[in-house]
This record gives structure tokens, sequence and C-alpha cells, in this order.
């Protein structure tokens, strides 16, 4: 068998398979009922979605108490935990737990959003664009009428946070209106060796044993935030067969791409950003053993990078696989044929796919530019300014210009409706470390030097007679360090900012220019082409087929259905249980298969159950992004935490296959175990088996 799956069930086979990534309000309960004899009602569908929660960031978690407690993964929290850390107390290294409700510490950035509404909005948006070729006007409105749909739905409360989502790709837009929570404080976090035990080598793999797992608190107005709306814990744990149900924001599918996207990704994309990726881990790399105090600044990076790695290779090997590509491009010829064969259809759709064509065939000549000029600030390569001290500068220059017109004018990132989270990250206390910042300055810009050539007139503007290393050496004298310089700069407005002569806010103004120029001309050209015909190819859809599928996963509310469930990999069974014994069998005491301390001594001292089931593994659709997502039953009770996906899973931007795609969990049973006998974190696990508020307020 391929490394990565033959996504074999993209057609006819997805009636079948416990596939799909459900909108809460288009979920399948007949076909579940018809496999599993249980339909979930609206009742039941509303109250999952109520306990789900989305990390901002681009994580999952879910409320499992009726005081603010919310579960998600480690490494959605790692953020937090670093930023808290100190040279002096490493809690990545060494884990964190509040033994008491004053001991928990707030985090700088994580915002958690809660979906409360959902409204179809899609004739308004359409509507605003009906008649209008393909180009400026078109996206004009467009984004006038989403970004005016936004302001009304917040109406300026800053605990509101409402979202136009695109979904089918532009097929139909819906309003998505959170409860917006922005103090959220670190609860209980495990060692980062238990969290991601077996490191990169068992990254993607199963058998598994992690603790990925991070408990954090939502509170408002100071207080935990109290709902009636929260998963309760399994006393049983799941079984092997057993119905599982999984919420969360799965961060993008690319399932409903045309074959000329597809091709894109393929023969250029993905090559490309592999290629960057891995130069960019080798860099990482070295900074990390230069010293102690630089493995622990960047080793979250590293772990980003080395992750997005075997991500962005399975992505690619399964666009290389000739059986799920011939299954896509059959499903296109399907599609355009039926549109060919009815003249109602094709006068209005059978151009569409020619235009997304040619957005492609345009945007293929500028990707690096618009990369490496426009992209400033982005967490990842390709970007040449790959740094939090030029996206707050970013954030000042373009935000406090934008400010001075009509939300419906603005960037899209600027709006009404995103600013409250903006402030959050302009103004957060996070540390910024000057040595990082100047090392991946001077590599981003290198890059960017490399890339554009140093013919380009943007590079020549930002180098002129300098070295990379100087230009970033320059950069890191910014006092944009001080969040008080960053609040004067953003109340002082505009002209503070043009007035400022801080090295990283007179850097952004140099390129700022052409970096808008780039973006005008992608969001004026580019994006209206791309846009309407996705549209247009989803009307046809729905025309011929109804509304009977799923849309593309885009970082908003889902659950999806599936079952614990192992698999036959050339030719042995893989289990899909693993236990606290295996884990133990598996340490070495060497990186990355070594054992925290606190487990070595549970062990010798027969503190834990070896029999304890630790990792599972269920037949749920899910996607990056779903880390952090409740695996529960038919009660609504959680039975895991999603964490990860086997390598077959990686296909899954493009297709799902449910005969060896699945989704990783850590089992209920082992986090209790864990918190109770390792850790003795039992207000916690008080909380979690129910007696939460008595906890909170004792903070026993």
């Amino acid at each position: 068998m391929n490394r990565i799956a033959l996504c074999a069930l993209v057609l006819a086979g997805a009636a079948r398979a416990d596939e799909g990534m459900w909108t809460f309000d288009n979920f399948p309960a007949k076909k579940v009922a018809a496999k599993y004899k249980f339909a979930p009602d609206a009742a039941w569908l509303e109250e999952a979605r109520l306990a789900t929660v989305r990390l901002a960031g681009g994580c999952s978690g879910s409320f499992v108490s009726p005081d603010g407690l919310v579960m998600t993964n480690h490494h959605c929290a790692h953020s937090c935990i670093e930023q808290l850390s100190t040279k002096e107390k490493d809690f990545v290294a060494q884990g964190f737990y509040a033994p008491r409700a004053d001991d928990e510490v707030k985090c700088p950035e994580i915002e958690l959003n809660q979906l409360i509404q959902i409204a179809d909005v899609t004739s308004q948006v359409q509507g605003a664009t009906r008649g209008l070729k393909p180009g400026k006007e078109f996206n004009d409105r467009r984004k006038a009428a989403m970004a005016g749909i936004e302001k009304e739905c917040s109406a300026g409360n800053d605990k509101l946070r409402c979202n136009v989502v695109e979904l089918y790709h532009g097929g139909q837009y819906s309003l998505y209106k959170y409860k917006r929570f922005q103090d959220v404080r670190l609860v209980f976090a495990p060692e980062f060796a238990i969290a991601f035990f077996g490191g990169d080598p068992d990254n993607f793999n199963f058998p598994r044993y992690d603790l990925d797992v991070s408990f954090i608190r939502a509170y408002e107005d100071g207080r935990p935030a109290h709902t009636e709306h929260f998963f309760k814990w399994s006393p049983s744990g799941a079984k092997d067969g057993d119905l599982t149900f999984v919420t969360g924001s799965p961060g993008r599918t690319d399932r409903a791409l045309t074959m000329r996207q597809l091709q894109d990704d393929r023969d250029v994309v993905l090559p490309d950003r592999l290629a960057e990726l891995a130069q960019w881990r080798g860099a990482l790399t070295v900074f990390t053993q230069e010293s102690p105090e630089h493995d622990r600044i960047a080793e979250g990076d590293l772990f980003f990078v080395e992750n997005n790695v075997k991500r962005y290779t399975g992505y690619f090997e399964s666009l290389t696989t000739p059986t799920l590509w011939d299954k896509l491009a059959d499903r296109e010829r399907t599609l355009r044929a039926r549109v060919a064969g009815r003249s109602s259809l094709r006068k209005k759709y059978a151009s569409a796919w020619d235009d997304v064509a040619r957005a492609v065939d345009a945007f293929r000549a500028h990707r690096k530019e618009f990369s490496y000029v426009e992209l400033n600030g982005d967490a990842r390569p390709p970007s040449a300014f790959n740094s939090p001290l030029i996206s707050l500068a970013r954030m000042l220059v373009r935000g406090t210009d934008e400010l001075q017109k009509p939300n419906e004018q603005r960037l899209k990132e600027f709006s009404d409706s995103r600013l409250p989270e903006l402030k959050q990250k302009l103004f957060s206390r996070a540390p910024i470390y000057p040595e990082f910042e100047q090392f991946r300055l001077a590599y981003m810009l290198t890059k960017m030097r490399e890339q554009l050539g140093a013919d380009h007139p943007v590079v020549k503007k930002v180098f002129g007679k300098r070295s990379p290393q100087e230009i970033a050496h320059e950069l890191v004298k910014s006092r944009l360090y001080d969040v008080k310089v960053r609040e004067q700069l953003w109340q002082g407005g505009r002209d503070a900012v043009q007035a400022s002569d801080d090295p990283a806010i007179e850097f952004e103004r140099l390129i700022d220019p052409d970096a808008r120029a780039i973006r005008k001309w992608h969001d004026d050209e580019i994006e209206p082409l791309e846009t309407s015909g996705a549209e247009r190819i989803a009307a046809a859809r729905f025309e011929i087929e109804g509304k009977s599928s799923y849309p593309d996963a885009t970082f908003t509310p889902r659950i999806s259905y599936g079952a614990v469930r192992g698999w036959e990999e050339n030719g042995r069974r893989v289990e899909p249980f693993t236990n606290f014994s295996g884990a133990f069998d598996r340490a070495t005491g060497r990186d990355p298969f070594k054992l925290p301390e606190s487990w070595i001594a549970a062990n010798q001292n027969h503190q834990v159950e070896p029999a304890t089931p630790f990792d599972f593994v269920t037949d749920n659709d899910i996607i990056g992004g779903n880390s952090g997502s409740p695996v529960f039953d038919k009660s609504r009770q959680v039975v895991g935490l999603i964490f990860d996906g086997n390598i077959h899973s990686l296909g899954g931007d493009y297709g799902f296959d449910e005969t060896v795609n699945r989704a990783v969990a850590v089992d209920s049973a082992a986090l209790v175990e864990a918190l109770d006998h390792i850790y003795g974190a039992r207000r916690v696990v008080a909380e979690l088996k129910g007696s939460g508020a008595a906890a909170a307020a004792t903070g026993q």
C-alpha cells in the first residue's frame, strides 16, 4: 500500500463512509441512524455546538465543566505555556498546575469562540454582486456586503465575534455569531516530553503514547465563566466499535477544488513549500542547538515546522497517487458534462472552470512576489518578514491607516469584527526575544533576495548596500518590545505612527506601498475570478445534486461521526488502543522516547494502573484545526481528545478513505489516571467528574 492512502471513497463510496465535516445546520442524522441506530436531533446538536469552542489561533477545544474549564491539546496551548515561561521557570519542560483558582495565570494571546448562532446570508452577499463581471467592483461590493453584515451583527459589542463564512467555495454564505472570550487562563499542562512523547518519529503514526492535553479556563468579568453547555465525563470510556462524534473547527480541506487548482498545488505550490520548510527546519535546528536558551525559545517553532514537513509531504503524495487523481478528474468531468448537456446550465456555469484556471495561471507568475512582499509577519515560510516584531509594526502602520476608512472599505483583517483579536495580539505581553528575531529576520531576508533576485525593485529598496544581517541588526533595535510604546502609537493614530522613528515602523512604512500594490492586484483581479468561478461551480452542483454533501473545511465549527476502529496495513492488524504499559515499554530514556521523571516515579511506586487505556483511533473525518477536539459518545460524554491523525489521514486534505484514515485521540481514562495519580491535580479531576463548582470555588 502507498504510504498515503488511496482515497478510494471520494465519489460513490462516500455514501457508505463515515465521511464528512458537517455543518451543524446540515447534519446527516438519517445516515447516522441507518448505520448506527442513533439519530441526533436538533436539541442534541445544539448542545454539542454550544459545548464546543474554537481557539482563534487554529485549534479546537470544549467546555468540560459548568465553570468555564476548557480541554484542548498541549500543542494548542503551547504558545501560552511558552509565553508564561522564563529562563528560570520553563513550564514547557516542567509542566504547569494551578492547585488553587487564584493560581490560574492569564494567557497573553488565546481567544476562545463559542458559536451561538448560524444564519444563511447567501442572498444578501450574492445579491450585492448580481449581474457584475468578475473584477474590482465585484470584489468591492462582495466584501462591503460581508463587512456590513458582520458589523450589524456584533453592533459594537467586543464580546461578540461575527464572521460571514464562505461555504462550498462561495456557493453559500453563512453568518456565524460567536461569543468571544479573551480572558483565558492556564490551569494545567503536563511536561512537553509526555505531551509529544515519540517526537517526530511517532508524529502522524500509531501506536501512540501521548498525553497531549492542556486545561485552560474562560473568564468573564474577572470570574470563571459559567456555562450550562458542557460535555460531561464518561465513566467507562470508549470501546472497540463504539459510535463516536467529534466537534471542532477543522482548518481547511481542498476536496472541492478544480483540477486546475489541484494541478497547481501538485506541480508548484507543494514542492515549493516543502523545499522552503526543509531549509527553514535545518536553520532552526542549528539555532536550537547553539544553547539551552535558544532551544527553549525556538523549540515551538521547530515543532511546528517538523509537523508541517510531514503534513505537506502527505498532501503531495496524495495528489501524486494515480487512483485518487483519476477519481478527482472523473468527478469534475462528470459534473462538467452534465452542465454542458443542459442549455440552461451551460449558459450560466460552463465558463466557471475557465475563470478559475485563468486566475490560477495569472497568480502563478506573481506568487513568490506576493509571498515575499505582502505576507509580512506570516507565521511560516515563505514570508520575508517571519517576525513578531515586524508583524506588530504592520498592525500599527497599516491598522492606523485602515481605520481612517469606513468599515466596508477596509482590508478585511482590519474590519470592526476583527479588531478585538487584532488588539489582543498588538497589546500582548508575550515576550519577544531579540536574538531569535535577528536570526529569523536575517534568514528570511536572505531567502527574499534569493527568491526575488537582487535586481527586484523591492529587494533593491529594502537592501540598498546592506546585508541581511545588517538590516536585521538594525530592526531588532526597535522599541516595539514595550507594550506601552505600542499602546501610545495606536492611540496616537496614523499621525503618530507616520512620525515615529522606530526602526521596525520605518521599515514597514518603506515596504508597505509595494505590499499594498500587489495585494490590490490580487484582490482586484485574482480573487474575483476565483470567487465568481467557485460560486458558479457550487451553484451548478447544487442544481444537479442538491446540498446532500458537506462543504470543504473553513476553520469553522463542524461535527463528524464515526467509530472506534483499527485497520489493516500490509497484512497486519493495527489495534485501536494502546495502554500505559506500552508507554513504559517504549521508553528508552533518550529523547524523543524519554519519559518525564514524574512518570518514571509513578511507575516505580506503582501509582498508576499499567492496563489503563492511553491513546486510541477512530474513523472520524478530521483535519488540521481539529487538534483539541473532544471525542464523545451519543450521550455527549467525553471519551477522548483528538490530537493527531495517522499517516494515511494526511491525504485527507483532498479525499477520505474510511478503510485506513484514522483520527488519533488521548483516552479519557488516561487523562484522569494521569491527572490523579501522577500529577495530583485532584481539583481538575473533581471538576471533570462533576463536583466542578465546589472545586473551583474552594481551590481544592
